[in-house]
């Protein structure tokens, strides 16, 4: 289904932007390599494009063209994009903050006590493998655990700004269930990729406690108390 909209946020550099519809409740994504026209995509430009949806990460837009290019001469067409969008007030526009566009902002967990948390968590599977009641092989298997997690991260982030396929969510939170979830927040630190979306640092909150809870209940209820 064809629809109509306006670029709202264009990234020369990174070849990518996103496109804002009164259709779509949500911006849409397009790649320079899906726009068809003379011009250079630019922010407020108005558009036609086909929606899709790929992978259920969000829509993506296709065989974008400009308003112009897209209606035959001479055609009438409906009440273009523009003219439904309500007029703010210019007050109301000095005050508007900008905000990145398909991102819900969160708070930020202290980087101190994360920190404490990671080093708790390390002391804790220390004092298990010199206790024998963790496997020597576990320190290893974590510290790659973690590395392949970061760059799991680092690989879906690239994708994104390519447009490519991306790494599910389930499979990075799977990865920190499982004892990366050090390495999802170093990722989450230096590559600044799924550090603002709130339902995303929900659950990956999540599993932290539950690798956490898991960890604990191994080491003194699991195991014997006695050496």
């Amino acid at each position: 289904m064809k629809k109509e909209g306006k670029v709202v946020r264009w990234d020369k550099a990174r070849g990518f932007g996103f496109i804002s519809s009164p259709d779509t409740p949500v911006d849409v994504f397009f790649h320079t390599r899906d726009f068809h026209g003379m011009a250079v995509p630019h922010q407020g430009m108005l558009v036609t494009f086909e929606e899709i949806h790929v992978g259920g990460k969000g829509p993506r837009a296709m065989s974008v063209k400009t308003v112009e290019a897209s209606r035959p001469a001479g055609t009438a067409t409906s009440t273009p994009y523009a003219a439904r969008q309500p007029v703010p007030a210019a007050s109301a526009l000095r005050r508007r903050p900008t905000r990145a566009p398909n991102r819900t902002p969160t708070r930020q967990t202290p980087v101190a006590l994360v920190m404490l948390l990671i080093l708790g968590w390390t002391a804790l599977v220390l004092w298990g493998v010199s206790a024998g009641r963790l496997p020597t092989l576990i320190l290893a298997g974590l510290a790659l655990l973690n590395l392949l997690t970061f760059c799991l991260y680092w690989i879906d982030k690239q994708a994104a700004q390519a447009g490519r396929w991306r790494t599910k969510e389930e499979t990075l939170h799977l990865m920190g269930l499982l004892g990366g979830w050090p390495g999802a927040w170093l990722a989450h630190q230096v590559l600044r990729h799924k550090s603002r979306k709130a339902e995303f640092q929900a659950t990956y909150w999540g599993t932290v406690l539950l690798n956490g809870a898991a960890l604990l209940g191994w080491l003194f209820w699991l195991q014997p108390q006695s050496l």
